[in-house]
């Protein structure tokens, strides 16, 4: 008797610390580096890949004490969103980890519907007006094709700021570049254009006006490329959207680190993109 009596004790005991390990090490908010916002951002990951790359760059900004809540949203082969934790009322700087059951979908149409059934799944739940959004490779194009299917829906949060990190706007090296992706550096219009590029020209026009601030990171592993994107053809974004965005601003990795799959590992882009989205002014 007096055993059980001890292992009931003990398993109280082991809960209370638990507890306590949660209140005490949970790392406290930096109210002076980053804003106290309410506003959500949504981070997107890449082709064949899931919310698991994503972990680096929202670790990162927990422990900097940009924020302390960080769900996931878990999109079916349907486009079913279950959201996995919660956001408190109240909660700054809230994170949300996309992960797409779908992975492998070079639809980016599709890819656009999925971002899109997030959102409305974040707005039915917790009444969200504003957002921010960051996208490594492929998701990279859920975010410009989600904005080109629905930009002009005014009952939609409205998207604050923007990260694009190694994005192939102007197609990837062995699948869809063009024969001569070569730009304009001035403007950011290639010479020629992939199918989807062509596609999203009509940015240029839906693109949010004076709305959005967008971060466009990129690396320079060796030969003006991460080793699967040419920097053309991630710079070719500027000429989609930089005319109507609030602000535009291109930022070249290099070393180990600015390989394509190392990008969103990286901890210079995770300063990056802390001052970006939170940082104070």
């Amino acid at each position: 008797m007096r055993i059980k009596q001890l292992d009931k004790m003990l398993a109280i005991v082991l809960l209370f610390l638990v507890f306590l390990s949660a209140v005490f090490l949970r790392p406290k908010l930096n109210q002076t580096s980053y804003v106290q916002s309410t506003i959500p951002t949504l981070f997107f990951h890449g082709y064949g890949s899931s919310a698991n790359a994503e972990k680096h760059m929202t670790q990162a900004a927990r422990k900097a004490g940009v924020t302390q809540t960080i769900i996931r949203a878990d999109v079916d082969t349907e486009g079913q969103v279950t959201l996995l934790g919660e956001i408190p009322t109240g909660a700054i700087n809230p994170i949300v980890e996309v992960n797409y059951q779908d992975n492998r979908n070079a639809d980016y149409h599709q890819d656009a519907r999925y971002a899109k059934a997030v959102v409305m799944k974040l707005q039915e739940t917790y009444g969200f007006t504003k957002m921010n959004m960051v996208g490594h490779s492929m998701g990279n194009m859920s975010i410009l094709f989600y904005l080109l299917d629905n930009a002009h829906d005014q009952n939609l949060p409205q998207l604050q700021k923007v990260v694009h990190i190694a994005n192939h706007v102007n197609g990837l090296e062995g699948r869809d570049l063009p024969a001569d992706p070569s730009l304009d550096e001035q403007t950011g219009q290639p010479k020629e254009m992939s199918t989807s590029y062509q596609e999203l020209l009509a940015l240029r026009d839906r693109y949010p006006k004076q709305q959005i601030d967008v971060l466009n990171v990129y690396g320079d592993l060796t030969d003006q490329s991460d080793g699967s994107v040419l920097n053309v053809s991630s710079k070719s974004l500027k000429y989609l959207v930089s005319e109507r965005a609030t602000s535009y601003t291109e930022e070249r990795i290099t070393g180990k680190g600015a390989q394509h799959s190392q990008l969103h590992e990286n901890p210079e882009v995770d300063r990056l993109l802390l001052d970006f989205l939170w940082g104070v002014n």
